[in-house]
C-alpha cells in the first residue's frame, strides 16, 4: 500500500503543481522520515532498557520477572521515540532514561506495595535513628537499633531491605511539593537560581554523608553507583557473597536517607 503511494504522489505533482499537492507531498515525506528516525531511537536505546531493569534486579519479587521489567521499559523506550520534542533543549537519551526507568517503577510498584505493619515499622526506624544521630552526632549501631525495635539483627536487615524497595519505587515519582529527581536533572539547564543553589547544596550534603559511612558501605556504593557494578560484581571485587552486599547497600542507604532527612530538618 506505501509503494503505490510513493508512486502516486510524484504523478499528482506532475499533473497539478500547486502549492497544495506539494505541501501534501513534503507533509508525507516528513512524516515518514519522523517515523524512521523514531525506529532508529528504538534500536539504538533498547541496551538502555536492559541496564535500568538491570540495576532494577535485586527488587524483583514473584510474580514479576526480569522480562516483564524489560517489557515495561521498552513501552516506555517507544512512547519516549514518539513523544520526544527535541525543541524541550533535553537530549534524547537523558528523556528516554526518564521514560523507561518510570515505566520500569510503575511496573515494580505494583508489585512492591508493603503491608502497614513494615511501613509502620520502618517509619518508627527512622524516626529513632534521626533522634540517636541528633543526640550523639553519628547514626546507631545496628545493634543498638535492633535493640530500640526489640528485633533481631537478622529482621533489622530485612526491615533495611524493605525501606530500599520503597525508596527506590518512590525516588522518581512527584510527591506532595517535590518533583521527580528524573525530572529535576531533565531540567537542569533551565533550573531557577534558587533551585540551582538548592541542588548543589543537596550535591555537598550526599557527598559528606557518603564520606561518613564506615569503608564497606562507602565501597559498595561507590562500585555501585560510580562504576556501576552489580551486586554480583561487588561482590567478586570485595571477596564478601551476594547477599551480604545487598544488606550493606541497603544499610548504606538508609543511613544516607537519615543523614539527608537530618539535613532537610535543620540539622
Amino acid at each position: 500500500m506505501a509503494v503505490e503511494t510513493k508512486k502516486a504522489v510524484p504523478q499528482q505533482i506532475a499533473e497539478d503543481n500547486s502549492g497544495h499537492l506539494q505541501t501534501r507531498a513534503k507533509n508525507a515525506y516528513n512524516s515518514q522520515k519522523e517515523e524512521t528516525v523514531s525506529d532508529e531511537l528504538i534500536t539504538q536505546f533498547i541496551p538502555m532498557v536492559h541496564k535500568i531493569v538491570q540495576r532494577a534486579v535485586t527488587y524483583i519479587k514473584p510474580p514479576l520477572s526480569y522480562d516483564d521489567l524489560v517489557s515495561a521499559g521498552a513501552v516506555g523506550l517507544i512512547k519516549a521515540a514518539r513523544d520526544y520534542n527535541p525543541s524541550l533543549q533535553a537530549e534524547f537519551k537523558t528523556y528516554a532514561y526518564i521514560r523507561i526507568r518510570g515505566a520500569v517503577l510503575d511496573e515494580l510498584r505494583n508489585f512492591s506495595l508493603l503491608p502497614p505493619n513494615v511501613e509502620k515499622q520502618i517509619r518508627q526506624a527512622t524516626q529513632i535513628s534521626l533522634e540517636i544521630t541528633n543526640q550523639t552526632g553519628k547514626a546507631p549501631t545496628d545493634e543498638e537499633l535492633a535493640e530500640k525495635l526489640q528485633i533481631t539483627i537478622d529482621k533489622l536487615y530485612q526491615m533495611y531491605e524493605n525501606a530500599r524497595t520503597k525508596h527506590f519505587v518512590s525516588i522518581d515519582s512527584s510527591s506532595e511539593n517535590y518533583s521527580s529527581l528524573g525530572a529535576s536533572l531533565a531540567a537542569a539547564d533551565t533550573l531557577s537560581p534558587d533551585k540551582q543553589l538548592e541542588q548543589t547544596e543537596l550535591i555537598d550534603k550526599l557527598t559528606e554523608a557518603i564520606r561518613q559511612l564506615n569503608e564497606r558501605q562507602r565501597q559498595i556504593i561507590i562500585l555501585y553507583y560510580q562504576r556501576e557494578l552489580t551486586m554480583k560484581q561487588i561482590a567478586e571485587v570485595l571477596d564478601i557473597t551476594e547477599p551480604r552486599v545487598s544488606q550493606l547497600h541497603a544499610r548504606a542507604l538508609f543511613n544516607l536517607s537519615i543523614k539527608l532527612r537530618q539535613w532537610k530538618d535543620g540539622g
